[in-house]
């Protein structure tokens, strides 16, 4: 169907400028196609053309509307790559649940006849056997897979298609996009592919779209177009675009490791921001040339190998963009943040206990008697070093485990912040970290929630913070826990920095976050003595544990009487127990009362006509800050002890995290709380 507009004349093709006499209009190389996009997705010689200034044949218009967009296959390595993944969980868990049986086998008295010796021979040819034919027809199965998976790019949306019974087809529309992510393990960096995420933030049950196994050059590229596309649909194409169209596509490797700020040979020297932030905003100016870097760590060299090695099948880097703001973490920064690591720490220790009892109890299965000789040389050794005294043996045999898990966890925790860094560049802010496993992700500043400063106790008592920034997220299970647990976090731009310092991070990288308010009201004069109640008695864990403890010891004392010596050493040692436990009660509840008075003392919201503060203090703090417009909405509660009290409680919703986050405050003043009402009905905020 075609649109006619009355009194319009049909456009004329635009008119060629003459040439000049005794110039001839360059020729147009025989078989040359122009492709319609920004110089960054031409060919070389295009771009340099571009770059040069020769003139170029206008883009040509498809042959019909309906002309399907071009088919983009992953990788091959989809294929054998997927497949040792997928074969190695599955002989894994044969080699598993075959341990015992193999073991019984081996350790049997009748092991040494030649009939126990033939059917070891036949277990060991059949497994070998099993693991070929898994392995063969995981091979199968993802070549299969790999012939049905491509993605298109479309003039409005991008499409993924998947399934080989049943089929899948996701649209993705450009303007929807989120966010771009690139995961890669170790084994897709040593071969330079990864799998790039695409979030469309579609509520708590949405699921990122993965693109599994694309060169590293062609996720770069991808990562650009749908970016270029999304800000060209919303009308933004110039200012998208402008940075780009100077800057060569495909740049040797060593050109990402340039000083921030370093301009190539012809290309722009100032980025341009996409869109223009608030007046009043500060923008962050290019870095200049030659500037020196802020110190780095020790893990930063590892890194930049890995960079500059890019992987077997990675292909050129792709110029993303020039950065207006970057940094990284320096050695201090590192080794704290692997100190302050409490998750992994946690899951290692539930892990190898886990791991330890499943083997003990096979190895106990399987030994039988021979495990009370064992038990019998263990016991003689930890007698002759600590003179008999197992327990002593024990508490170090503890310590030497919680040390080793500890260590390892740090390590750990610290190569997944290797080569971190995070930038501005042009209106996305990007973070990138982990030396063997590698993450980059991103969010443009127009979906940024909220910034989070969080404190724990360790970082609180050293002066130090996590910032992060708040933005919408999707599930991806493919990550697994860890991911999963850093996605809640929101986007991380530092995992430990100075509390000093923050000002000055988001001037640079966020500096639309520029007139965040300062001044903060505090809670109402009977939140002190609220909170003591609350978080001490109500809430408190100490106060509920002596109360067990108490009701414990008074029914083991109703109960029991003991009459023999033994009994009544017995009873005597487990009212000390109880004892015991009332000191760590009492220390507990301590503690607890000390983190009340600090919230009381240290909580409150402050908020101006375009953004609000909220502060959750305590022993440990958290500072959440998000314009006004991104607030979903807001509300108070009271309770009828808070109405006693005239005090409420405020909460603003927004859509960080997966399926959104509430802020709350509780025990505001009565008055500030419908002051502060009143500031969030839009009507009211408008006339301010």
């Amino acid at each position: 169907m075609s649109e006619r507009v009355s009194g319009q004349t049909p456009a004329q093709p635009e008119q060629q400028p003459p040439v000049p006499a005794g110039e001839q209009q360059p020729p147009v190389p025989a078989g040359e196609q122009q492709t319609g996009l920004p110089p960054v997705f031409q060919q070389p010689e295009q771009q340099m053309n571009t770059l040069a200034g020769t003139p170029q044949k206008p883009a040509q218009q498809p042959a019909s509307p309906l002309e399907a967009p071009k088919r983009h296959y992953v990788h091959h390595s989809y294929i054998w790559l997927g497949s040792l993944r997928m074969a190695g969980v599955v002989i894994f868990a044969i080699v598993i649940s075959a341990f015992s049986s193999l073991a019984g086998i081996l350790f049997d008295d009748s092991s040494a006849s030649g009939a126990a010796g033939f059917g070891i021979f036949v277990a060991g040819l059949s497994i070998a056997i099993g693991i070929v034919v898994i392995f063969a027809a995981c091979v199968l199965y993802q070549w299969w897979s790999y012939r049905h998976l491509w993605y298109e790019i479309g003039d409005e949306e991008f499409s993924l298609y998947s399934g080989i019974f049943n089929k899948k087809r996701v649209h993705v529309p450009y303007q929807r996009v989120q966010s771009v992510d690139q995961n890669a393990s170790l084994w897709q960096r040593i071969f330079g592919v990864c799998t790039v995420s695409i979030d469309t933030a579609g509520g708590s049950s949405h699921t990122a779209v993965r693109v599994p196994y694309l060169r590293k050059d062609q996720a770069e590229r991808l990562r650009m177009e749908l970016y270029l596309r999304k800000r060209r649909i919303l009308g933004l194409d110039t200012a998208a675009s402008a940075p780009m169209a100077a800057a060569p596509a495909a740049v040797s490797a060593a050109a990402p490791a340039t000083a921030p700020g370093a301009t190539l040979s012809g290309t722009a020297q100032a980025p341009v921001f996409a869109q223009a932030p608030t007046s009043g905003v500060a923008v962050p100016s290019p870095l200049p040339v030659g500037q020196p870097q802020q110190p780095g760590n020790i893990l930063d060299v590892g890194a930049e190998v890995w960079d500059d090695m890019r992987g077997v099948f990675a292909g050129d880097a792709v110029y993303m963009g020039q950065s207006s703001y970057e940094y990284g973490l320096s050695n201090k920064e590192l080794v704290f943040t692997g100190l302050s690591n409490n998750t992994g720490f946690v899951l290692a220790i539930i892990g190898v206990l886990a791991t330890v009892f499943q083997v003990v109890g096979g190895v106990m299965d399987v030994v039988g008697d021979a495990a009370g000789a064992v038990a019998d040389t263990a016991y003689v050794v930890g007698s002759s070093i600590f003179g008999g005294n197992l327990v002593l043996l024990g508490i170090v045999a503890c310590i030497v485990v919680v040390v080793a898990l500890w260590a390892i966890s740090v390590a750990g925790t610290c190569i997944q912040y290797g080569g971190f860094k995070s930038r501005r560049r042009g209106n996305r802010i990007e973070v990138e970290h982990g030396l063997l496993q590698h993450h980059i992700r991103g969010v443009d500043v127009d979906r940024v929630q909220s910034v989070v400063i969080k404190q724990s106790v360790v970082r609180r008592f050293l002066g130090y913070c996590e910032l992060s920034l708040g933005k919408i997220d999707a599930n991806d299970n493919a990550q697994g826990d860890q991911g999963q647990s850093i996605s809640q976090q929101g986007l991380v731009i530092h995992p430990f920095v100075r509390l000093d310092r923050v000002p000055e991070i988001l001037a640079g990288i966020i500096p639309e976050f520029a007139d965040i308010p300062a001044e903060t009201t505090p809670l109402a004069r009977v939140a002190l003595r609220r909170g003591i109640i609350r978080r001490g008695i109500l809430q408190g864990a100490g106060f509920w544990l002596a109360v067990i403890v108490a009701v414990s010891q008074v029914l083991v004392n109703l109960l029991w009487h003991p009459a023999d010596p033994v009994e009544q050493a017995a009873f005597s040692y487990l009212n000390i127990g109880f004892y015991a436990a009332y000191a760590v009660c009492a220390i507990v509840f301590a503690l607890e009362v000390v983190g009340a008075v600090l919230w009381a003392r240290g909580s409150g919201f402050a908020y101006n006509r375009r953004f609000m503060r909220v502060v959750n203090g305590g022993m440990a703090c958290e500072i959440v800050s998000f314009p006004r417009r991104k607030m979903q909405f807001g509300y108070t509660s009271t309770n009828p002890f808070q109405r006693r009290a005239r005090t409420a409680t405020i909460a603003v919703r927004t859509a960080a995290g997966t399926g959104g986050t509430t802020v709350k405050l509780i025990d505001v003043c009565g008055d500030d709380a419908q002051a502060w009402l009143e500031w969030v009905r839009p009507r009211a905020n408008a006339v301010r």
